[in-house]
């Protein structure tokens, strides 16, 4: 027998959303499926991998591990609304100028966890760095130019702010 549909609204990069969704659905198919926003990644259903890494109201979480009746009034940030004015965000740059991807399916996240921590720390070492990033696996770049990436971003931050 299947549950009634739960009424949820929640902000998607800065647009308000009305979902009526079963109540097991996640927050990674309800971006998915219904609103179209495929950047973030389906890979471990576990939220282990990070793939389907999210912002929850300026926190990264596993949109894979997130029910959708949990997101109900709250701010979401996916990948797709990163980007400032039609332009790439000062933390997308920096991972295109430093190889911080190769085939970017981890791309999404690690960009998403890199601005979490960029905002609560504009300048972190290098092992804050890579203690934020842990939870996320890539299984391409080597994890060099990732951390390049993220410190280069947060010069970039820095020096738009100054």
């Amino acid at each position: 027998m299947a549950s009634a549909p739960l009424q949820v609204e929640l902000t998607v990069n800065g647009a308000a959303q009305r979902l009526a969704a079963q109540p097991r659905e996640t927050l990674l198919d309800a971006l998915r499926e219904r609103l179209g926003l495929t950047g973030s990644k389906s890979y471990c259903h576990s939220g282990a991998c990070g793939a389907c890494t999210v912002l929850l109201d300026g926190e990264a979480v596993s949109a894979c591990s997130t029910l959708i009746g949990q997101v109900r009034g709250r701010a979401v940030t996916t990948v797709e609304g990163l980007s400032e004015d039609g332009g790439l965000h000062p933390i997308q740059q920096a991972f295109i100028d430093n190889w911080g991807f190769q085939c970017g399916y981890c791309t999404p996240g690690m960009l998403l966890l890199a601005k979490s921590l960029l905002d609560a720390n504009p300048a972190p070492t290098d092992e804050q760095i890579v203690e934020h990033m842990s939870g996320n696996i890539c299984r391409c770049t080597g994890y060099a130019g990732i951390l390049e990436s993220v410190r280069a971003a947060a010069r970039a931050l820095r020096s738009a702010r100054d």
